[in-house]
């Protein structure tokens, strides 16, 4: 007998589907129910490698942790990685199937729906309840044709749905209510019930508008869910919030300046430092200095390297990190990050956009030709000061140069990245190098600091087993296993 399956669909981007939708699969999993989470379509360049060999969201990826269950290409068939002047890179259940600009990719989307069925149908056969998470605003009536994100889906795959809105932005009764009113009368009838996020306060304070949201609406209060201030220690969906100014961690012995470029990938890399009491991480953007009090430059991945690379120039940002490097400090690439350090990137066949070649920050001696298939590796291996490492690959081109006879990191039986002849720039294409506890450990001493005091993946764990708990004392998970069907 199939699964279950419900749908949380919002009245915008980030007011919270992602983070719901993963304390949902922890506590419907310590009630015993066997869960998978499902996103038909996602836009992002935070991705995650899969079980089965591909990528998905990096939303998607906890959920499934969430859940207890391995990650799989069908639990995010469409994903959506946002370049430069291509559009955005189409990822079919976890495979590059090409690159479509917007008004192209809305003719793209019937093409596939089947392919969002049958993963769904895939997923379904492997559950005790499917949770679905919906993409952007439901009330986008104007994307409404071809839809295979949100209402076109909940039709075509008969998935009731919870709506959620986000009261920390205002508005939060009429965002409700509005989506009801534009919605057309068949996609309304797919809501059962709705959900009000990110609450500060008294409860009783907001009473009287959860009733007259069910009021106007008809639907049924699923509940009113507080800020959950640990959500920041989880892995976000998208870089909506990786602009935020910051502000000086006290205590910390180690700062670390990041330059936040258009097409920044796979930003979760930061999170494990984040969470470092000592480590202060620092976000430059355009319109400041990389400051010259910095430990370390960090320069993480890219979706589009070429033109994350002019942009880092036009900021200003390779003057500020030669003065970096004159003053003694270091500078570690990641992926898209390792490419721009060294000579000259080259996109012979368009990959990112026009052919082009162009010039990189010439602090590795080394060149880098974006060609080839896409790497999606997890991968086990050795840094070159002897630490074991753990982490992925998930990139295109090959980098050689005279500076890989000082790899990074033998991973996976074969040498990684390069490091300059002064040992102060460090390149590698590995994500991920500071999950690894050991790893972070060894930078942070390093850089002048202390060894990591805490595993960062059981952290992990432990936030979603509160955000699970969070979920049980606020929301009704007996009123949401009744809707679903």
């Amino acid at each position: 007998m199939p699964a279950r399956a419900l749908m949380f669909q919002g009245t915008g981007s980030d007011v919270g589907k992602s983070l719901v939708v993963a304390g949902l699969a922890r506590a419907f999993t310590l009630r015993g129910l066997k869960i998978m989470p499902f996103k038909p379509q996602n836009m992002s360049n935070n991705a995650a490698i899969t079980a089965d060999g591909g990528e998905i969201g990096r939303a998607q990826a906890l959920q499934a942790r969430a859940a207890g269950v391995p990650t799989s290409v069908h639990m995010n068939p469409v994903l959506l990685k946002p370049q430069s002047d291509v559009g955005a890179q189409v990822v079919v259940q976890g495979k590059v199937e090409g690159n479509a600009k917007a008004a192209d990719y809305q003719h793209l989307k019937p093409q596939l729906m089947p392919r969002v069925m049958e993963s769904f149908n895939l997923l379904r056969a492997k559950a005790d309840l499917v949770l679905v998470e919906g993409a952007g605003s439901a009330s986008e009536i104007n994307l409404r044709r071809n839809d295979i994100a949100n209402m076109g889906f909940a039709r075509a795959a008969n998935v009731p749905v919870v709506l959620i809105g986000d009261i920390d932005r205002g508005g939060v009764i009429a965002s409700l209510a509005g989506t009801k009113l534009v919605l057309a009368p068949e996609d309304a009838a797919m809501i059962g019930g709705f959900i009000v996020n990110r609450f500060r306060g008294d409860p009783a304070l907001f009473a009287d508008g959860m009733r007259m949201i069910a009021e106007h609406t008809g639907w049924q209060s699923i509940g009113l869910l507080p800020h959950f201030p640990d959500a920041v220690r989880l892995p976000a969906e998208d870089a909506l919030g990786i602009e935020g100014a910051g502000s000086r961690k006290t205590g910390a012995k180690i700062r670390i300046a990041v330059p936040i470029l258009p097409h920044i990938s796979n930003f979760d890399d930061l999170d494990p430092l984040e969470a470092e009491p000592q480590v202060e991480v620092v976000r430059v953007r355009r319109g400041q200095a990389i400051p010259g009090d910095c430990d370390l430059v960090l320069l993480v991945g890219s979706k589009a390297t070429i033109a994350d690379l002019a942009a880092l120039r036009e900021a200003g940002f390779d003057v500020d990190i030669a003065a970096h490097i004159r003053r003694g400090g270091s500078v570690l690439g990641l992926c898209g990050g390792y490419q721009m350090l060294g000579r000259r990137i080259s996109d012979p066949d368009g990959m990112e956009g026009a052919p082009a070649s162009v010039q990189g920050l010439g602090l590795l001696d080394v060149e880098t030709v974006l060609t080839g298939d896409k790497r999606l590796e997890a991968v086990r291996g050795t840094s070159f000061d002897g630490m074991s490492l753990a982490g992925y690959e998930m990139h295109v081109g090959r980098t050689q140069g005279a500076d890989c006879v000082r790899p990074f990191s033998m991973a996976g039986g074969n040498p990684d990245g390069a490091i300059s002849a002064n040992g102060r720039v460090f390149g590698t294409y590995l994500h991920g190098l500071f999950s690894d506890d050991g790893q972070r450990s060894a930078w942070l001493t390093r850089l002048g600091g202390g060894a990591s005091a805490f595993d960062y993946e059981a952290g992990v764990d432990e936030v979603l087993d509160r955000l699970a708990a969070h979920m049980e004392r606020h929301l009704d998970l007996d009123g949401l296993l009744r809707l679903a069907r």
